[in-house]
C-alpha cells in the first residue's frame, strides 16, 4: 500500500499524539504510585521514571509540532507533487457524450438578433458630447429598475415594470461602480425603434453609489408598449432596462389654449423704424462748398491806381 505525503504527515501527526498522552499518562501515573511507596529507593525509582516519562512527552509534542507545521511543505521540496492526479478528473468529462443534445444549437441561430444586442450611440446624439475624459471601461452598472416617484434618498417608491396610463414621469434607478467624474454619459429611451426621450451629460456624480435617469411624457404621451432604457458610456452600451406602458394615453385637448401666444405678433410694430431714412438730409451739406469760388472777387481791388490823377493840378501855367 503507497501513501501520498499529505496522508504519512496526518499519520505521523496522530501517533505523536498518541505517544505524547500515553507518556503524560504513564508519567503522571509513575509519580503517584511512587509518591504511596514506603521505600526510599523504590520511591525514588518511580518517581524519576514519571519524570522522565514527561520530559520525552514534551519532547515528542516538540517533535509533533515540528512534524505538522513544516514535514509536508519539506517534503514536496524532495518530492514535488505529480499534476497527474488531476488527471482522473478528467474520467469526468466522459459525460460529454451529451454533446449530442447540441442539436439544439440549431436554436442559438436565433441568436442572430443578439449582434443587434449592442445598441450604437446615434450620431445626433453623440454630436451632443461635450466631454473629453476618456471613461473607466470597467465601470458596472446594476440593472435598471423603474418607477414613477423616488423617495429622499433617490430610491424607487413601488417600482414595477408595467404602467398603466396615465403615466405622468418615469425614472430608471440603477447603481454604479468605478465611475470616472466628469466622463460623459448617455440614457436614451426608445420605443420599439422610435427614440422617445435622451440626455447626456458629463458625469457629476462620486465613483460609486446610486443613480436615475428620468423621462417625461414623450410627445403625444406614453403609447402602450414596451420600452427600452439604454445605458452607455461614452460611445460603448453597458446596460439595457425594459418596461411596459398599458392603456391609452390621455387625450391632450388642453393643448390647444398654447394657440393664444400668437397675440404677441404685433411685434411687427417696430418696423417704423424706417424713419431713420431722413438721414439722408446730410446730403445737402456738400453745396455749401461752392461758396469758396466768390472768394476770386477780392482781384478788383487793384481800382486803386487811379488815385494816380492827382498830377493835372498844374493848370495854374495858363495866368500869362
Amino acid at each position: 500500500m503507497s501513501l501520498d505525503i499529505h496522508t504519512g504527515v496526518l499519520t505521523a501527526t496522530i501517533l505523536l499524539l498518541a505517544a505524547v498522552l500515553l507518556s503524560i499518562l504513564v508519567g503522571i501515573n509513575s509519580i503517584r504510585s511512587g509518591q504511596r511507596l514506603l521505600y526510599f529507593r523504590k520511591r525514588r525509582q518511580l518517581i524519576l521514571r514519571g519524570w522522565r516519562l514527561l520530559f520525552v512527552a514534551l519532547i515528542l509534542a516538540g517533535i509533533l509540532f515540528l512534524v505538522n507545521r513544516f514535514a509536508e511543505p519539506v517534503a514536496y521540496r524532495f518530492y514535488p507533487p505529480s499534476p497527474t492526479i488531476t488527471i482522473t478528473p478528467t474520467i469526468t468529462e466522459t459525460p460529454t457524450i451529451t454533446v449530442t443534445p447540441t442539436i439544439t444549437l440549431t436554436p442559438t441561430i436565433t441568436n442572430t438578433p443578439s449582434i443587434t444586442e449592442t445598441p450604437a450611440m446615434p450620431i445626433a446624439v453623440e454630436a451632443q458630447f461635450q466631454s473629453t475624459i476618456t471613461p473607466n471601461p470597467t465601470v458596472i452598472f446594476s440593472d435598471l429598475v423603474f418607477s414613477t416617484e423616488l423617495d429622499k434618498d433617490f430610491q424607487p417608491v413601488n417600482s414595477a415594470s408595467e404602467f398603466k396610463n396615465p403615466v405622468p414621469k418615469v425614472y430608471g434607478v440603477f447603481s454604479y461602480d468605478q465611475m470616472t467624474v466628469g466622463a460623459q454619459w448617455t440614457a436614451l429611451w426608445y420605443r420599439g425603434q422610435d427614440l422617445v426621450c435622451f440626455e447626456t451629460l458629463p458625469w457629476n456624480g462620486g465613483t460609486g453609489g446610486f443613480g436615475y435617469t428620468e423621462c417625461d411624457a414623450p410627445v403625444g404621451g406614453w403609447l402602450p408598449g414596451e420600452y427600452d432604457v439604454r445605458l452607455f458610456l461614452g460611445t460603448y452600451w453597458k446596460r439595457t432596462g425594459r418596461f411596459a406602458v398599458t392603456g391609452p394615453p390621455p387625450t391632450p385637448t388642453l393643448t390647444l389654449s398654447p394657440t393664444r401666444t400668437r397675440t404677441p405678433t404685433p411685434t411687427f410694430g417696430p418696423s417704423p423704424t424706417l424713419s431713420p431714412t431722413l438721414t439722408f438730409t446730410p446730403t445737402a451739406t456738400p453745396t455749401p462748398s461752392l461758396t469758396p469760388t466768390i472768394t476770386l472777387t477780392p482781384s478788383p481791388t487793384n481800382t486803386r491806381r487811379p488815385t494816380d490823377t492827382r498830377m493835372p493840378t498844374p493848370t495854374n501855367t495858363s495866368t500869362p
